[in-house]
């Protein structure tokens, strides 16, 4: 939450829209993203998983699909001191509005390259553009209750909206990158890589794709990028579609196919001090999208929960 002053300053300011600026304290955690930030100098950083439905994977009909991706990220305007109107529940009713800052965004991701479990024809173009998603960050400067005070909406040109709602913390050192499963949630009681089923789990597990990414355990290249690496600052920001009011709507075929149902995302916002004493800004993401399809193998209800996971880590050009 912003102290009194700053809060003050962004009542009296009123609405502002404009070019955003590194620093500006109405963006709260938020404040390092203005600018532009890539994995060009860190080329392959990027990967991704997602399981489809395909018909040419015998009596299984999915396929695992990777990528190996180039990643540039935009955060160019601010609309701050954005108001929401309220009044209190309880007398004397007197102006309870909220005030916010929103900073757009713009993604966009290229292959560099891809294979999937069982082969197919149906792979993207290496060096073609595989994903453009705009959206904003949004950062509740008051009235926000147990710490929620960071948004993510986005719209992706599949047909999906998302809104995930989270929190935010700062630390003097490297985060802790957590080991997350990539394996599907429902197809067996107890996940087992030798089931027939999980065949090309196992394959990219034992063999890793470009020798770095084992869909099994997705955020390995996270950690992989943080070796040897100099963290003196992270501001952590963890949203969640799962939270209340949070959630996920997609158009028709989506929901009918492979229904997008949650997004946990997380985003470590580092500071990185070289050999020199410089200091560079650095960003990681890891982002897991659950998509449902296909009935539970394991006697639940409900369909098969497969995790599309994204990991990158970029960094902010001068």
């Amino acid at each position: 939450m912003l102290n009194a002053p700053q809060l003050t300053a962004l009542q009296t300011a009123g609405r502002v829209i404009g070019p955003a600026v590194a620093g500006d304290t109405a963006l709260g955690p938020l404040a390092d993203l203005p600018g532009t930030w890539s994995n060009a100098n860190l080329p392959g950083r990027g990967w991704n998983m997602i399981a489809l439905p395909f018909a040419g994977n015998g009596p299984f009909h999915y396929r695992l699909l990777l990528n190996q991706y180039n990643e540039t990220l935009t955060f160019a305007t601010v609309d701050k001191g954005v108001p929401n109107r309220g009044i209190s529940a309880t007398a004397p009713v007197v102006e309870t509005d909220q005030f916010l800052a929103a900073l757009d965004y713009r993604q966009q991701i290229t292959q560099v390259d891809s294979v999937d479990s069982p082969p197919s024809t149906l792979r993207p173009t290496n060096g073609k553009p595989i994903h453009f998603e705009p959206g904003l960050w949004l950062h509740l400067a008051n009235q926000f209750d147990g710490g929620l005070d960071v948004v993510r909406m986005g719209t992706i040109p599949h047909g999906d909206a998302v809104n995930a709602i989270g929190t935010h913390r700062e630390f003097p050192t490297a985060p802790v990158i957590p080991d997350i499963s990539g394996l599907p949630i429902g197809d067996q009681a107890v996940p087992d890589l030798n089931s027939p089923y999980l065949a090309p789990y196992k394959q990219f597990h034992q063999q890793p794709f470009k020798g770095i990414f084992d869909p099994v355990h997705p955020n390995g290249p996270l950690v992989l990028a943080n070796q040897g690496v100099t963290i003196v600052k992270t501001t952590e920001v963890k949203v969640d579609t799962r939270t209340p009011t949070g959630g996920i709507v997609n158009i028709p075929f989506v929901t009918k196919q492979a229904n997008a149902t949650e997004m946990q995302f997380t985003m470590w916002i580092q500071q990185v001090r070289d050999a020199t004493g410089k200091t560079k800004l650095r960003l990681q993401y890891s982002q897991v999208v659950f998509l449902e399809f296909f009935p539970r193998r394991d006697g639940q209800p409900g369909s098969i929960r497969w995790p599309h996971v994204s990991v990158n880590t970029l960094e902010k050009t001068p």
